[in-house]
């Protein structure tokens, strides 16, 4: 009997879905709960895990097709034997349910058992191509999976070791080569195709540039005090609560006594309507492998300094193992985007609708300015509000970056708010 392989429901909103790659392939024997098929939405990447056990007899959409909730994936043959299936040469799959012990021998013949990790899709990927033999992997993320991260730094101390010093000199020769090949007059061209993520980003910015009358105003804050606290506190306040003092909190709860002094920055256009939400969902924008996501902090006004930070670093987490929920996407009524952390000194962030605001923090330098009348250098960063005008006057929006800026220079007054 066949039992067919569908599309699942992907949440809210998800309706379509692009196949990224089967990790099984026609004629492979599949166990309850084999991943099977990555799919890829605009939001997340989603493994579809196999129902029943048997022959995978047929995948019915190939790599990289579009298919839509309730499609047919592929078929499994469940009175199929095990035996036909050469399952010794399916892939590993990215979700790794058991640890395997391997069997090494040393010079000595004296055998060693190590254990395969459990690693995330990402580290996955990157491990079958870099061909890093996974159980000489040590795990940093949630319950000791491997990264992104640690395949990268194993790799650099792999490309490290003297054994690899001769194979990577004639590595480079062969790339001066190439590049000499080039420059004597070979025009190259690599065509790849957008991801399904990458095309909704494309989709969505071109919509705030067209839909929005939207206008970005600047202010530059000094970040001495917050910086000066952190130090202080950071030590007491990690012991406590297992987390890092980070930025991040200091312009949530900046932005949240901001909004509340001009709602309708935390508001969206319905029609011929304003709404005016009196809940602070706060976005904050993470850069991802597959491209920029932005998860939300729900209401963020009723959280702690720790809370906050522990939220942010889950989602951070979260994102680099692709492991970011729908729910984690959903709703936002205000977004923080950080550029500084990647060393930009000023950008123009772009509205991410309906959403009618957005917060741009920047790279902080020392700068000398004026003050009281010397000239002195103090620890600086410009910020930036985009605004959709529609709604937001330039003068709420002036005010609204004075807030920010009064409150992370005299952090004290976030206790007061």
């Amino acid at each position: 009997m066949s039992v067919q392989v569908l599309v699942p429901e992907m949440g809210e909103s998800v309706l379509e879905a692009t196949v990224s790659r089967w990790l099984k392939k026609e004629g492979d024997f599949v166990n309850v709960g084999d991943i099977l098929v990555e799919l890829e939405t605009d939001k997340i990447n989603l493994e579809v895990g196999a129902k029943n056990s048997g022959i995978l007899s047929r995948i019915a959409v190939a790599d990289g097709k579009d298919v839509k909730v309730g499609d047919v994936l592929g078929e499994i043959d469940e009175k199929a034997e095990q035996k036909s299936s050469p399952k010794a040469e399916t892939p590993e799959p990215q979700k790794v349910e058991e640890k395997k012990e391997v069997v090494n021998e040393d010079r000595n013949n004296n055998k060693q058992l190590r254990e395969t990790p459990q690693l995330t899709p990402v580290a996955s990927r990157l491990a079958r191509e870099k061909e890093v033999d996974v159980t000489q992997l040590s795990g940093t993320g949630i319950e000791g999976r491997v990264t992104k991260t640690d395949v990268e730094q194993f790799l650099q101390g792999r490309e490290k070791s003297p054994e690899n010093t001769k194979q990577a000199s004639v590595e480079s020769a062969l790339q001066l080569v190439k590049a000499a090949n080039v420059n004597a007059g070979e025009r190259s061209e690599e065509r790849v195709r957008m991801s399904r993520r990458r095309q909704t980003i494309a989709k969505r910015l071109l919509e705030a540039q067209h839909t929005t009358a939207m206008l970005t105003t600047f202010n530059e804050v000094d970040m001495g005090a917050v910086m000066d606290m952190r130090k202080k506190q950071n030590d007491e306040f990690q012991a406590k609560h297992g987390v890092k003092l980070g930025f991040t909190s200091f312009f949530v709860k900046a932005a949240i006594s901001a909004l509340r002094a001009f709602p309708r920055l935390n508001g969206e256009i319905q029609g011929d309507e304003i709404v005016l939400k009196n809940y602070y969902d706060i976005g904050m924008a993470v850069g991802a492998e597959e491209g920029l996501v932005v998860p939300v902090i729900r209401d963020a006004d009723k959280l702690s300094f720790a809370d906050i930070e522990h939220q942010v670093k889950n989602f951070v987490t979260k994102a680099n193992e692709g492991k970011l929920t729908i729910e984690d996407l959903r709703g936002g009524t205000f977004t923080i985007t950080n550029g500084g952390v990647f060393g930009s000194l000023l950008s123009t962030p772009i509205l991410n609708p309906p959403q009618v605001g957005i917060l741009g923090l920047h790279k902080i330098e020392e700068r000398p300015i004026a003050l009281n009348g010397q000239v002195v250098i103090r620890r600086m960063m410009y910020t930036a509000l985009s605004y959709d005008h529609r709604i937001v006057d330039g003068s709420e929006a002036v005010q609204f970056l004075v807030h920010i800026k009064q409150m992370i220079e005299d952090p004290a007054l976030m206790l007061l708010d």
